[in-house]
């Protein structure tokens, strides 16, 4: 099965925080099941490193990069069919990030691992 992480979703399983259900846990290491990373993800993290809501200690590029490797997830890009998908969904969440990650969860056909209430408001497939 391929998964769409959450942006805290990914920053809770590399930090091995408590908050990440056991069922997300569970997904992320089942080893034939493919994890993805967004972009938007990445973009989410820097901006909230820069604006010191977020610690990373190294650079966020090389950070996210070494994560990805270490953890086997895929990283997904941001395509012309995720960004024009935004417009089908109602305006129920504000946050950008949180829109653009259901958009490529729906385009892709992905299961979204999110403990997001908002996010469950919308038709997107979640675990958690």
């Amino acid at each position: 099965m391929r998964y769409l992480l959450d942006t805290h979703a990914f920053l809770w399983f590399i930090s091995e925080n408590h908050g990440l259900s056991e069922i997300a846990k569970d997904i992320i290491k089942k080893a034939t099941n493919e994890i993805f990373l967004s972009v938007v993800s990445v973009w989410e993290i820097a901006i909230k490193t820069q604006l010191g809501r977020l610690q990373i200690e190294e650079e966020v590029g090389p950070f996210i990069l070494s994560e990805l490797a270490k953890n086997n997830f895929l990283p997904l890009p941001i395509t012309i069919s995720h960004a024009a998908y935004v417009t089908k969904l109602p305006d129920i969440h504000k946050d950008p990030f949180d829109r653009m990650l259901v958009a490529q969860s729906n385009v892709e056909e992905m299961t979204l691992i999110s403990g997001d209430q908002p996010i469950r408001q919308y038709q997107v497939e979640i675990a958690w």
